[in-house]
């Protein structure tokens, strides 16, 4: 088998199986487990957490792995990195590796940041020199000048997040593994980041990358993997993948909506404000119509995502709504959506009854879908997609 360019990946039909959770060792627990073993000899149940995976990365290449949480990302990447082992198949990478797989990961707390930049440059092959020379711009990226000199155990964990995202993405790594851990960051270190990560991507670093965010997973990767039930389920271009991702997060979520609610949902209409066909930049009309049992003061809310209960966002409406079939319109003006799929989730908070009931729930009632441009890159490969304000009018008939 020829050998592998460095930055390359290559995972050949990874199994991988943990045992199950112990669980606590009460007399109760002890005396059901001795039962068991009694003329069988012990027994250990295993789950299966990857099954049968195969990716191929080329360096310089960029793929995302995307799906709910226990889909098996995380163990994935760790058997890249080679935190832990497959237990059938095969997995190769070649290169230094820089992982980012927890807010701590790599980073010892009884050292100070500087000790542990230059420690972890050490076990990634680095000279001491040219920790040196990149050691001002990573404690300036990093915005840790003031602290870099103080133990990481007195860290908050946003700057233990900076600090150990800087060290892996600043020591010239040739394959960067990135995990959901930017979340703990502000905002401003998140762009700072996916800023960062176009430029090492640009200068051949081979990127996987795991997020929930599937604006910056689809402004990042080029090609991306959705795993569901420790199986690969898609693989392809980045775009593809994340649609049919979205649609079946949205059909999970029709399927497990609460009908606790007092408010009943009759009907959803969504169109542009002339009647057509949703565009970007232009007015978006949501009519629903629903039936309440008594008459409601309530605060009515619309919300817009793109498959998943993380809206872009919200509009609100606080106002008197009759009992029995009633209809409800709001005008979303100059929508910022670009092309795509996304889902409305109304909801409605207040009291029925004179109890605190759920008048509405926080779920989906219908997709729909808006023409216009792709997403909008800025100049260094980060799109901006939170924070948006949305002005809107409503009606109550």
């Amino acid at each position: 088998m020829p050998t592998l360019p460095d930055g390359a990946i290559q995972v050949e039909n990874v199994w991988k199986k943990f045992r199950a959770d112990r669980t606590v060792p009460k007399f109760y627990d002890q005396m059901k487990r001795f039962g068991k073993s009694i003329g069988t000899g012990a027994r250990y149940d295993y789950r299966w957490v990857l099954k049968d995976i195969n990716l191929e990365v080329e360096p310089g290449g960029t793929l995302a792995l995307i799906g709910i949480n226990g889909s098996g990302k995380t163990t994935l990447l760790k058997i890249i990195s080679q935190i832990t082992y497959q237990s059938a198949g095969r997995c190769e990478v070649r290169g230094r590796i820089g992982a980012l797989l927890g807010v701590t990961a790599g980073i010892h707390p009884e050292l100070t940041g500087e000790e542990n930049i230059y420690l972890y440059g050490a076990v990634m092959g680095m000279t001491r020199q040219i920790i040196r020379n990149r050691y001002d711009e990573m404690v300036e990226f990093a915005g840790l000048a003031d602290a870099v000199d103080r133990q990481v155990k007195f860290y908050s964990l946003g700057m233990q997040m900076r600090l150990g995202f800087t060290i892996a993405a600043f020591l010239e790594p040739d394959v960067l593994l990135v995990d959901e851990v930017l979340a703990v960051g502000d905002a401003n270190f998140q762009q700072k980041c996916l800023k960062r990560i176009g430029e090492i991507v640009k200068a051949g670093t081979t990127l996987l990358y795991v997020s929930h965010d599937l604006a910056s997973v689809e402004a990042v990767c080029e090609t991306a993997v959705w795993l569901a039930d420790a199986v690969a389920v898609a693989s392809g271009p980045t775009r593809e993948v994340v649609s049919l991702y979205r649609k079946a997060v949205e059909q999970d979520a029709a399927l497990t909506t609460s009908t606790e609610g007092v408010v009943q949902i009759l009907k959803v209409e969504i169109e542009s404000a002339d009647g057509g066909q949703v565009r970007s930049e232009c007015d978006l009309v949501v009519r629903l119509r629903l039936n309440s049992p008594e008459p409601l003061r309530a605060n009515f809310f619309l919300g817009v995502s793109q498959g998943s209960a993380f809206p872009m966002f919200i509009v609100r409406y606080d106002g008197s709504y009759p009992a029995g079939d009633f209809e409800v319109t709001c005008t979303m003006r100059h929508v910022p959506l670009s092309k795509g799929r996304y889902s409305i989730w109304p909801a409605m908070s207040g009291h029925a009854g004179g109890v605190g009931k759920p008048l509405l729930p926080w779920r989906p009632a219908m997709s729909f879908d808006v023409m216009g441009p792709d997403f909008i890159r800025l100049p260094e490969g980060v799109m901006v997609m939170s924070n948006v304000y949305v002005g809107s009018d409503w009606e109550v008939n």
